[in-house]
């Protein structure tokens, strides 16, 4: 920053003070508001959310940044349950960046990306508590056990912490039972060496209840940690009867991720209220700043 450029920058800093002494305090904080310093997207509750207007304010002379409670009362608890999910073929690496930055601000549970990105979530998320998941026989489940298996140990050896495989659909439909459970297994059985935990995606809109049901018991039988509803991809996304069939299924010992469509914080505590314990979005800062309000 140039002499010029932190004169400009002092300058306003001042004049914003001096017209807030002779105007009420905003119900929410308005950030600085800086016309040159606005970023693409700006919620306004600067400096919680901009590194880079922090960095300014202390080249200004700050030596300490303060915020309101007002402007971070977020519900970690509501966090907590989102894997925070990007998983569009045409993803670049900035909004992997973008999305990881949003994961490590909101204390979100894990950062969900295609495997080629997995090796940048681990080092962006590094020191951050926010676990790296990855998908695997994504989105059709249709790969052999042993493209699945390699696939899962690749992102393993890359830092993932969590797999999310979709299950063979076909054979389900066909009755190949068997086939459904080793293929599960597989994944299954790499990933708890590694001390990965595995999501079985069902992708619920193409099954009637008793299929679910039946996957529902193989991924149990198999040892997966979680049961998922949907791919995001398939014709249809999650529904709170399926995630509530699914928990009657599994019981309260596995975990029942839903995951397709959910954009609001109300999609979200219905989906908890059926028995969700774990939340698939890509609205995730709406969801959790909707909590704020």
């Amino acid at each position: 920053m140039t002499q010029a450029e932190l004169d400009q920058l002092v300058a306003q800093i001042g004049e914003e003070i001096l017209s807030r002494l002779n105007r009420p305090i905003p119900a929410k904080g308005e950030g600085l508001n800086l016309k040159d310093q606005v970023c693409p997207g700006c919620q306004q509750r600067c400096p919680q959310t901009c590194a880079k207007n922090t960095r300014e304010i202390i080249a200004a002379g700050a030596d300490r940044v303060s915020a309101s409670e007002k402007l971070t009362r977020i519900d970690p608890a509501i966090a907590a349950l989102i894997d925070h999910t990007l998983l569009k073929p045409e993803a670049a690496r900035a909004d992997i960046q973008k999305l990881c930055r949003e994961a490590r601000h909101y204390g979100f549970a894990s950062v969900c990306v295609n495997p080629y990105w997995v090796p940048l979530v681990v080092g962006e998320l590094s020191g951050s508590g926010v676990k790296s998941c990855t998908v695997v026989g994504f989105p059709l489940g249709a790969t052999s056990t042993e493209a699945k298996v390699a696939e899962t140990a690749a992102a393993l050896r890359a830092g993932a912490r969590e797999i999310d495989m979709v299950l063979n659909i076909g054979a389900l439909r066909s009755g190949d039972h068997e086939v459904v459970k080793l293929d599960i297994q597989g994944v299954v059985n790499i990933s708890h060496e590694a001390g990965a935990i595995v999501k079985v995606i069902l992708e619920t809109a193409l099954l009637d209840d008793n299929q679910k049901a039946v996957a529902c018991t193989l991924a149990k039988l198999a040892n997966a940690d979680f049961v998922k509803t949907s791919t995001g991809f398939g014709p249809g996304g999650a529904t709170a009867q399926d995630v509530a069939l699914m928990r009657r299924v599994v019981g309260p010992e596995m975990g029942v991720k839903a995951s397709g469509g959910i954009r609001t914080l109300e999609d979200l505590k219905i989906m908890t209220a059926a028995g969700a314990t774990r939340i698939g979005a890509s609205a995730s800062v709406k969801i959790v700043e909707a909590s704020a309000a």
